[in-house]
């Protein structure tokens, strides 16, 4: 992602942590990334085409985090109480991918259409932002099969359906800490109670 792009992003984050989107302007996010704002709407088309941007640049950071904590580990119960704390935490500390990840939108967010819409943009990576976002059903489903493909091999469950059940009961039951945080132990505890024991 070119410099001037990422620093657009960087700075319309910054904005929407200080102030509700409707109220974010673009003259200011290009003023803050140190750009024209001709160079701000020759990248991202318009406001709309900024959010979009920014929510698929979460989504990707997100979704690289998942892959992160999958790796991290060579016991695939860990691994996967990795992948539920990366969740939570980043739930937490990113009010987009709580968002994304739950499905609600506040008024302080932008809250850009998950379909696709029109692009025109010779920008590569905003015709990507421009093509469709992932609901939250979509994420369950591309964190429940990145889990499937890191444990799935020699040593693991012989039953791929019996993975795939458990990797998508591990992703529900970070989401459901997302929405109501658990007491002690937090979904650590909650995702190593809930594997099946067999789970290598």
């Amino acid at each position: 992602m070119p410099a001037a792009r990422e620093s657009l992003l960087d700075a319309a984050y910054t904005a929407l942590a200080h102030r509700p989107w409707s109220t974010v302007r673009m003259v200011d996010v290009a003023a803050v990334a140190g750009v024209s704002r001709q160079t701000l709407y020759n990248e991202f088309g318009s406001k709309e085409g900024l959010a979009r941007a920014l929510v698929r640049r979460e989504a990707d950071g997100y979704l690289a985090g998942v892959e992160r904590a999958l790796a991290a580990h060579a016991d695939a119960r860990e691994r996967l109480v990795a992948a539920a704390e990366w969740t939570t935490s980043a739930a937490r500390g990113n009010v987009l991918v709580r968002a994304m990840l739950t499905g609600c939108w506040s008024e302080r967010l932008p809250s850009p259409t998950l379909s696709a819409v029109p692009s025109s943009s010779a920008v590569p990576a905003q015709r990507r932002a421009d093509g469709p976002l992932p609901s939250p059903a979509d994420f369950v489903a591309l964190v429940r099969d990145r889990a499937v493909a890191a444990l799935s091999g020699p040593g693991a469950m012989r039953d791929v359906g019996e993975l795939a059940g458990a990797c998508e009961l591990v992703v529900r039951l970070s989401l459901s800490c997302v929405a109501a945080p658990p007491g002690e132990g937090g979904v650590t505890e909650l995702v190593r109670g809930a594997l099946p024991r067999q789970l290598r």
